[in-house]
């Protein structure tokens, strides 16, 4: 699944070809996302200019000068920009075509991903309770010590709420707890301020470095594949269960927490 650093490379692909562009037309083909497209978006984009392209949590957001168009990503999404006529594969579900004579274009095999035009979007229905943004200044230890009191969840799961914090998706999460040397089944309630401080800017420095990972073997967003483009990066832990841990030695062990696996040592993490 595209986490919030693939979402970000992303972001950063497309937006040269879109800014100052105006969108001439928007053809799809499969309404059924994970939310029915709106027939509301056929008359939205046409004739609209892209001022700035932008993300929020997981969701490109392509701000024109009347409303925001949203696109997530799903489980399998991805866009990449092609000529106008290029012809369309069995997974290509929409185009926006632009003034320059490209067009975007969203793949999502699973269709599990979504677009809405919204005039407003901190007041989407999908946006407004997100947590902030964990590279923002809002994001850090105080904020997630305030939030823990009282909660017996583990703080693996604490830290993967979107309502908490958006974009720290499974594996960030193990590498981030492995970094602050958190146990991942430790209640989020019992961890102190001092080392939710920690937390807070190892989460800050494992996304960073995924995205810089990212700066660095992007794919040709133009008239590329369309996959995701997922960073090859040297994990600590996560997928390396029955190895030994770099830093002490001892074997990386896996568990499942939320419905979600997850990696820790036991020699580093308590």
């Amino acid at each position: 699944m595209p986490e919030l650093p693939e979402v970000e490379t992303a972001r950063r692909g497309i937006r040269p070809y879109l800014v100052d562009q105006t969108i001439t037309a928007f053809t799809i083909r499969e309404r059924r996302l994970r939310w029915p497209v709106s027939r509301a978006v056929d008359r939205a984009l046409p004739g609209r200019r892209i001022e700035s392209v932008e993300r929020r949590a997981k969701y490109l957001l392509i701000n024109t000068d009347t409303g925001t168009a949203m696109i997530h990503l799903g489980m399998s999404g991805s866009v990449y920009v092609i000529p106008i006529g290029t012809p369309a594969g069995l997974h290509d579900h929409f185009d926006i075509q632009l003034s320059s004579g490209e067009m975007l274009r969203y793949r999502d095999p699973r269709r599990f991903g979504s677009l809405h035009f919204t005039k407003n979007v901190a007041t989407h229905k999908l946006i407004k309770n997100l947590g902030p943004e964990p590279l923002s200044d809002v994001f850090d230890g105080d904020y997630l010590h305030t939030l823990s009191r009282g909660r017996r969840v583990a703080i693996k799961q604490f830290i993967m709420n979107a309502n908490i914090v958006v974009g720290v998706g499974n594996i960030y999460a193990s590498e981030a707890l492995f970094r602050a040397g958190i146990h991942p089944k430790r209640r989020a309630g019992r961890v102190s301020q001092g080392r939710y401080e920690l937390l807070a800017q190892s989460i800050k420095d494992v996304l960073s470095d995924a995205i810089d990972a990212g700066g660095t073997t992007l794919r040709d967003f133009y008239g590329g594949d369309g996959e995701a483009g997922y960073f090859q990066q040297q994990l600590s832990v996560y997928g390396r269960d029955d190895e030994g841990c770099d830093r002490c030695g001892d074997r990386i062990r896996i568990a499942v927490l939320g419905q979600r696996s997850t990696f820790y040592c036991n020699g580093c993490q308590t």
